[in-house]
């Protein structure tokens, strides 16, 4: 199956859609540099409100989204991380094969691969994710969440809603 990708790669990486790793790129450094300025600006779980239903609030998340597994003993790490990896390389061999104009799907994989880096970063750096994002209705709080985290949900959106577009006539042969 991976050969039968490969094959269909267009001629030069610049024509595919690896040319969108820019994206990926922006996004993993606003990513990374905005939880090293949450960690050394912020204490520990002190809440700081920006406007009515959104917080900046240092908080550490050894698990997954919405802190799953974080009391698994430990190998949560690693496991996650080797996932991360799995998740990046199937990305990064789907947008060689799509060509440069498919904006959309292209957009998501950036977008996914970078939230998964920037995570996967933290794991290995950390032991645990770096959250500061709030949003709160009334007392409910939704779980803390980064920017690797909402550009991994935003990736996730966009390619479902790609999944609806009608496929053009010259790609239906």
């Amino acid at each position: 199956m991976l050969k039968g990708l490969w094959a269909k790669r267009p001629a030069q990486w610049t024509c595919s859609g690896l040319a969108w790793l820019w994206l990926a790129a922006i996004s993993l450094l606003a990513d990374q540099a905005s939880k090293l300025w949450v960690a050394a600006s912020f204490e520990y779980g002190v809440r700081l409100p920006l406007i009515p239903s959104l917080n900046l609030t240092y908080v550490h998340n050894p698990g997954a989204a919405f802190s799953f597994l974080a009391d698994a003993g430990g190998w949560q790490r690693w496991g996650f991380a080797v996932f991360a990896l799995a998740v990046t390389a199937a990305l990064l061999v789907m947008l060689r094969t799509e060509p440069k104009n498919n904006r959309l799907i292209n957009i998501s994989y950036a977008l996914i691969i970078s939230g998964a880096i920037g995570n996967m970063i933290d794991r290995l750096a950390y032991g645990y994710v770096i959250d500061f994002i709030d949003f709160y209705v009334g007392n409910w709080h939704w779980p803390a969440f980064n920017i690797a985290d909402s550009a991994i949900c935003i990736g996730a959106a966009l390619m479902i809603i790609d999944s609806f577009k009608q496929p053009k006539p010259s790609e239906e042969a």
